[in-house]
């Protein structure tokens, strides 16, 4: 098939993905409510949705890489991809900014308000007058009974390691790429999916250990509903991220990449950098701070 010229522009067939993409986060999100809240079949449900995203991510990743190997993807397409990932990963920032910002509202302003500092500090009178000003709360009257806070030593730092090592390997992996050096590709960007499933692993044990050991729960008030809140959406990314290196290994092991055509690898590592960013912003802010 003869090279798009530079100003040609790939339009592909209507596609079902996006539908399933819907379906799939529909799914999910009904699954793992109805979980939370001991209702059946929510385990069923969760399942199907994680069925439904991986047919999706099957699909989909099958057709853009069908239709780069046949050379539909010309340079201009080239530069909407990455405008496309640079806006994706902007918005990523924002959603956890999002989260920050309510975090540091609770922790330095709600708090201090409900102690009786400020010029709302009259609800402390009037509401709560036993409570305490102090980070970490469940809120007023212990709402969902005494917990033992999340510290930074133990699983935390070591995941922090875990995470950096394999900002560490995806970096090595890439400069196999572009040297040509197949196997330091490959052996990169399995320790990295290696390293990033191992977080997830070890995040899982921990939250475990402080649901049943220290009853940090969605109960414990403002404290457990932040930290499952910001430290669950890191893990998902995580995964998300660990699915899309798998993706580009399976290319890798085809010989799909070259020196000069790579971006969908180039893509999933910013991608998996910008999640080691963020995971250094919650160990400080949530667990040591």
């Amino acid at each position: 098939m003869s090279h798009p010229t530079p100003d040609e522009y790939y339009i592909p067939e209507p596609s079902p993905w996006p539908l399933a993409a819907s379906l799939a986060v529909l799914l999910l999100v009904l699954g793992l409510a109805l979980v939370l809240n001991d209702v059946d079949p929510g385990w069923a449900v969760l399942a199907a949705g994680l069925l439904v995203l991986a047919w999706m991510f099957y699909g989909w990743f099958g057709d853009v890489v069908r239709e780069n190997l046949a050379g539909r993807h010309s340079p201009r397409v080239d530069r909407s991809f990455r405008l496309g990932m640079y806006w994706f990963i902007a918005s990523e920032v924002f959603f956890f900014l999002t989260f920050f910002g309510a975090l540091y509202y609770v922790r330095n302003i709600a708090v201090a308000w409900l102690g009786g500092a400020g010029y709302l500090g009259i609800t402390h009178e009037i509401l709560y007058n036993q409570f305490q000003a102090q980070w970490p709360t469940s809120g007023p009257g212990e709402l969902g009974g005494p917990f033992e806070p999340v510290g930074a030593v133990g699983v935390p730092a070591f995941n922090t390691l875990v995470l950096l090592s394999s900002g560490a390997t995806i970096t090595w992996a890439h400069w196999g790429l572009k040297a040509e050096r197949r196997g330091q590709l490959v052996w990169g960007l399995a320790a990295t999916i290696a390293l990033g499933l191992l977080f997830v692993a070890l995040q899982a044990w921990e939250y475990h250990e402080a649901w049943r050991e220290m009853n940090v729960t969605l109960r414990s008030g403002i404290y457990g509903s932040t930290f499952y809140l910001l430290t669950g959406f890191h893990g998902m990314h995580v995964t998300v991220g660990a699915v899309m290196l798998m993706a580009i290994l399976g290319r890798a092991l085809r010989g799909h990449f070259t020196p000069q055509n790579h971006f969908a690898f180039e893509a999933v590592a910013w991608y998996w950098h910008f999640v080691d960013v963020v995971w250094l912003a919650l160990f400080i802010f949530v667990y040591w701070l």
